[in-house]
């Protein structure tokens, strides 16, 4: 959803650019004094300046809110009471302490890398990116994550991490909730 909002913007703003020059195009065909073009100039380009600031500042304090990776926003959800897997990103592997787990489950991913930094990407079965955050070697970041679909889960590397990076890949899989039984 933020994707087509983001094209539409850019779409929008090119439109303008393109209307700004397509003007100053055709006011340069013009004779007249400089001055009075100076004038209209300044004053368009003051209102176009705060409307960029208007619009930006709105776009910030709509988005920045719901972005998940806020710790008091999981504790409000509930999240961090799920299960905690510890996830170690290494050349070219990832080690996790649970690769099982049912439809339903919150699960709380702390990464970290043991020698460069690599990136966690959490993918669906259609390839969808779901959750994602920095692995770096000495630090632990930490993602929530809900799987509210049973099936297989790929986590990929999203960072460059030298030759062997295209290799770099993990499946996981989700249970329906009764269990693998249930299907």
């Amino acid at each position: 959803m933020y994707q087509q909002i983001a094209m539409y913007a850019t779409v929008f703003f090119v439109f303008l650019l393109a209307l700004a020059f397509a003007f100053v195009y055709g006011e340069s065909k013009r004779s007249g004094e400089y001055s009075t073009i100076q004038e209209k100039g300044y004053k368009i380009r003051k209102f176009y300046f705060l409307g960029l600031i208007a619009i930006m500042a709105f776009a910030t304090v709509m988005t920045l809110g719901r972005l998940p990776y806020d710790s008091n926003q999981a504790e409000a959800e509930g999240l961090n009471e799920g299960i905690v897997v510890k996830v170690t990103g290494i050349q070219y592997a990832w080690e996790m302490s649970e690769e099982t787990f049912k439809a339903g489950d919150k699960v709380q991913f702390d990464v970290t890398a043991s020698d460069v930094t690599h990136g966690f990407g959490l993918y669906n079965e259609n390839m969808e990116l779901v959750a994602q955050t920095q692995a770096m070697p000495g630090y632990t970041n930490t993602v929530y994550y809900t799987f509210k679909e049973p099936g297989t889960y790929q986590i990929l590397c999203l960072e460059y991490c030298s030759a062997g990076h295209h290799v770099m890949v993990k499946e996981i899989v989700v249970e329906p909730e009764g269990g693998a039984s249930d299907e």
